[in-house]
């Protein structure tokens, strides 16, 4: 597996392909056999990823606790990064608080230490931007942790240009976490220029769409109550009907490159930038060899400019979150 560097005043060195782990435990349906869901991490690293991906509302907690054990074999060979700033009010399946109170971050980051089983927490999220909190006493707030040898890097997720430039000004962020695919290009717009303008790295999650990248969801596809995109605007019967079009051209696409819709989704966004680092999330092993061998895809200017064409024909039919979380991005 290649590496790629994140952040540039604090640089952190990870495979080119993570694994995002919050599917395992949270968000698409019920939480998988732990036992099952270490071998696959297991099988991860053993194929070279040594970046993965969990926060401590993920369950609550048991997301977390997962990673930790099964990353407890291969401790100072992977990096793992979790996240503070929101709560969960009445155990799963509760209320999400967002609170980034100093005193907050400060008692999370104890509880993901001590979940995770490490010394250090490798890259430190603000999971979202509490906007009753001045991002600088946030950064403030996590330099001392970094001081104190508890965090080695920080970032922040689905903040807004003016917000990580405040952050960073305090302490240097060494990543940004946000979607971004061939299905959400929005970041393209001001996200991804101030980060490069700043020297810090990009992790997309959702690069797959939330699967439907993959271009097996179906116009008639259904989502239970326990899986998030039974609430997201863009996985409605209309909007996934309308959507299918570019689930044509994901197959087109793979077709003529002989490989899989998802390896062309991932490697176009790896195409995009060499501090671009996505994070596929997966439960399953086929699903993990199929995701990591995008790392080996390569495209040619030609082809990603014929791509950016073909997209920007076909826009996206519905919003990627429903009004009250789409209200907690971008501050």
């Amino acid at each position: 597996m290649k590496t790629r560097i994140l952040g540039k005043d604090s640089p952190l060195e990870v495979s080119a392909i993570g694994l995002g782990c919050m599917g395992m435990s949270h968000g698409y349906g019920p939480a998988r056999d732990p036992k099952e869901m270490e071998k696959v991490i297991h099988a991860a690293v053993e194929r070279g990823v040594t970046f993965f991906d969990t926060a401590e509302c993920y369950g609550p907690y048991v997301n977390e606790a997962l990673v930790g054990r099964a990353l407890a074999p291969f401790r100072g060979r992977v990096r793992i990064a979790t996240k503070f700033g929101i709560t969960v009010q009445g155990g799963p399946g509760g209320k999400q608080v967002v609170d980034s109170r100093p005193e907050v971050i400060r008692a999370s980051c104890e509880g993901s230490l001590r979940r995770l089983g490490v010394e250090a927490i490798d890259l430190y999220y603000q999971h979202r931007v509490d906007p009753k909190i001045p991002p600088e006493e946030v950064a403030g707030a996590v330099a001392a942790l970094i001081r104190e040898g508890k965090v080695r890097h920080w970032g922040m997720s689905e903040a807004g240009v003016d917000t990580i430039r405040r952050a960073h000004a305090v302490c240097p962020l060494t990543a940004v976490q946000s979607e971004y695919s061939m299905m959400w290009r929005e970041p393209e717009a001001a996200l991804i220029p101030a980060l490069e303008e700043l020297g810090v790295g990009l992790v997309p999650f959702s690069p797959l769409g939330k699967g439907f990248l993959t271009a097996t969801i179906g116009a008639d596809a259904t989502f239970g109550k326990d899986d998030f995109r039974s609430v997201v605007p863009r996985f409605s019967p209309e909007h996934l009907a309308a959507n299918q079009r570019l689930a044509g051209l994901m197959r087109d696409l793979a077709a003529g490159k002989g490989c899989t819709p998802a390896q062309i989704a991932l490697a176009w966004v790896l195409a995009q930038k060499p501090w671009i680092v996505p994070i596929p999330g997966t439960r399953r092993l086929d699903r993990l060899e199929e995701n990591l061998a995008a790392a080996d895809v390569a495209l040619s200017e030609r082809e990603l400019a014929d791509i950016r064409a073909a997209l920007d024909a076909l826009p996206v039919s519905g919003d990627r979150y429903p009004p009250e979380l789409a209200a907690r991005v971008g501050k």
